[in-house]
Parts: structure tokens; sequence; C-alpha cells
């Protein structure tokens, strides 16, 4: 569960799991397509007057897609969590701090979890690191093999780039 109630706390630190569908309102607007459950596993306990550590890991996978040939890549996600909840107005300037009510009786943990995944996830993929794309012309794969189009310098294609009205760079 990722709503810890603070009197848990009183006789030490609580243990937290969960597994959050992929299809969980809290990874809306995200980005990220994931392929299963995220699954988070930690401990938090007390850090002072107000104060509240929370140590998890993150493991999620997300369906990629590579940014060269479009082919779907799975990605692995895998992140430690390491947050403070704190009832110090001080302290809520500090990004790396989730703010608690004066008056909470509980923590709600799925923020910090959002921010992680969100933090986590690559921006960008590829299939394999001499993934060829493709073809910038007729958008064959090039993985599969030549496309069949002339090359750049070819005065083919510089006649059939000026039949269509584009210019080459």
């Amino acid at each position: 569960m990722l709503q810890v109630d603070l009197r848990e706390l009183s006789g030490g630190a609580a243990t937290t799991h969960a597994e959050l569908g992929a299809a969980d309102p809290l990874f809306e607007g995200l980005g990220l397509v994931l392929a299963g459950p995220v699954r988070v596993t930690g401990r938090l306990h007390a850090a002072g007057e107000g104060r509240f550590y929370w140590q998890a890991s993150l493991r999620a996978q997300v369906a990629g897609e590579c940014r060269r040939c479009l082919t779907p890549v799975p990605v692995a996600v895998v992140a430690d969590i390491r947050a403070l909840f704190t009832q110090d107005p001080d302290a809520l300037e500090d990004p790396d701090c989730y703010p608690l009510a004066r008056d909470a009786t509980q923590i709600d943990l799925r923020p910090a979890v959002r921010e992680e995944l969100l933090l986590a996830a690559p921006q960008w993929v590829v299939c394999r690191e001499d993934c060829r794309g493709l073809c910038p012309r007729c958008g064959k794969d090039l993985n599969a093999g030549p496309c069949g189009c002339p090359p750049a310098g070819d005065p083919r294609w510089q006649a059939l780039a000026a039949f269509k009205g584009k210019s080459r760079d």
C-alpha cells in the first residue's frame, strides 16, 4: 500500500509494497506507455519531528519506440526512490521534499513514485546501437536492406527532387 497511516510508524519503520497497474490514473499525462505494472517496495520511517523518510525501489516495463526505425522496444525501468515528506513549511522550497499538512494522519507515497518513474524512463531508445533507421525519402526500414532509392548525390535524385519542386539540402 502506498498510503501509510502515521500511527503505524510509532512502532518503527513501515514496510511498503505495491503493484500499480499500467492504467492507474497516477500515470496519466506522463507520456509513457507502460507495458505492465509498476512494482514498488520500500520502508518508511520517522526522521524527526514532522519528517518522514521513504527509501524504496521501483521496477517497471515501458513500451518504447526506436527513435531511428520506429520499431517497438521494451525498456526495463529501475529506480531507487529516496524521498523526504515533511510538515516543515521552511522545507517546502526544497524540490526534493514532499509537503505534508500539519494535521496529516497519513502519507501518500504515490507522487514520489510518479516523479521517479518519469525521471528514470529514458526519453529516447534505439532497438540496437547499429540501427540504420528509415530511408528519409521512401520510409523503408534500412535494417531490412537497401531501399532502392538513388544516392543523394545521384543526378537522378537531383532531377527527381527538382521535378517535385523540392530543393536538396
